[in-house]
């Protein structure tokens, strides 16, 4: 079973050899820590972890380079970020966390068409997505290849794509706060962040050289 991370440990870490890290990359595990702990602070209250979870992640793979460009499809931004934490991750230890611990959650969220974001798009009267079954269906057998060959990166993008219409409906207000409607999607969604964000902020300080890009608003005396 992968280990929990906490808060606390991570920052122990951080203060020991936060000496060395390039001050781009300081700032962003700075940054990301600091939420993490935010968010442990939240137990009981799914829908607050899942959005300080949230905010962990931008701080950990945003880029400044999107600024400058303009928007930029998320799901290739995640990807990239994904592959190089995965090319990192010698031990395997976010595949033992999506396989051994999150593969029915995982499986769950790829299920559900209400995080799916064509499906919104089509509701939402968008032309060009009548065909959001096809797409889903065409989606769920892409990560099913990906999850059965243990194409990790590919899997964190499909499930991280499902989390990121969940944060919209959050962030956006499309949710009611504690609601029963969207409740396993939340729960679950806030389990894994909970254990994939410390975990990417660990693997970030074993690997303090890499290019990890500028991050977003840098401190600006």
């Amino acid at each position: 079973m992968t280990e929990m991370l906490t808060f606390d440990a991570l920052k122990q870490k951080q203060r020991a050899i936060r000496a060395g890290f390039p001050e781009t990359m300081g700032l962003r595990v700075h940054r990301a820590i600091s939420w993490i702990g935010r968010s442990e602070a939240c137990a009981g209250d799914d829908d607050a972890r899942f959005i300080f979870l949230w905010i962990a992640f931008n701080a950990a793979y945003a880029d400044e380079r999107e600024f400058q460009s303009g928007p930029q499809d998320s799901r290739a931004t995640f990807l990239r970020f994904f592959r190089q934490l995965t090319q990192l991750d010698a031990d395997c230890r976010i595949y033992n966390a999506v396989w051994l611990r999150f593969a029915g959650p995982v499986r769950v969220l790829l299920k559900n068409h209400y995080v799916f974001n064509p499906f919104w798009q089509h509701h939402n009267g968008i032309e060009g997505y009548a065909n959001w079954e096809e797409r889903f269906n065409a989606s769920s057998h892409a990560f099913g290849a990906a999850f059965q060959s243990g194409e990790t990166a590919s899997v964190l993008s499909f499930v991280f794509d499902r989390l990121y219409v969940l944060r919209n409906q959050l962030v956006h207000g499309g949710a009611t706060w504690n609601s029963s409607i969207n409740r396993a999607q939340v729960r679950d969604g806030a389990a894994i962040l909970g254990v994939l964000m410390p975990l990417f902020v660990d693997l970030m300080m074993d690997h303090p050289d890499a290019d990890w890009g500028r991050p977003f608003y840098p401190v600006v005396s």
